[in-house]
């Protein structure tokens, strides 16, 4: 199933915050998006309600089976391309940038041979 380039931003974000800290809240996704409060609001309830993440009576954010699934291979995407950009000699931060806009559109078959390249040269 196809989502949305931004629904995978936030689940990607959510497994990243959730690494850094012991409790995800939407403050944090405000943050580290820099995105707006209602925003961001809106979207996790559409994110909740399509299944991809659950929400504790405290605003503790999770990700459910398939928001994980989403998030890690977004995340993998990302930090392949950005550390295989890294090393042909693209600055860090252009390097981060660009990987976050190729990450949500390249097919399956091009990040794995991608990645097997990365991995074969690594």
């Amino acid at each position: 199933m196809k989502i949305q380039e931004s629904a995978e931003d936030y689940l990607e974000s959510i497994l990243i915050i959730g690494e850094q800290k012991e409790f995800v809240r939407a403050i944090d996704i405000v943050n580290h998006l820099g995105i707006s409060k209602p925003s961001v609001s809106v979207y996790l309830k559409n994110l909740r309600e399509n299944g991809y993440v659950n929400i504790d009576d405290k605003g503790h954010l999770s990700l459910t089976e398939s928001g994980l699934f989403i998030a890690e291979k977004i995340y993998e995407r990302h930090k392949i391309l950005s550390s295989l950009l890294m090393s042909l000699g693209v600055d860090k931060e252009i390097a981060l940038k660009d990987a976050c806009k190729i990450e949500h559109d390249l097919s399956d078959e091009t990040f794995e041979a991608i990645k097997k390249y990365y991995n074969k040269n690594n």
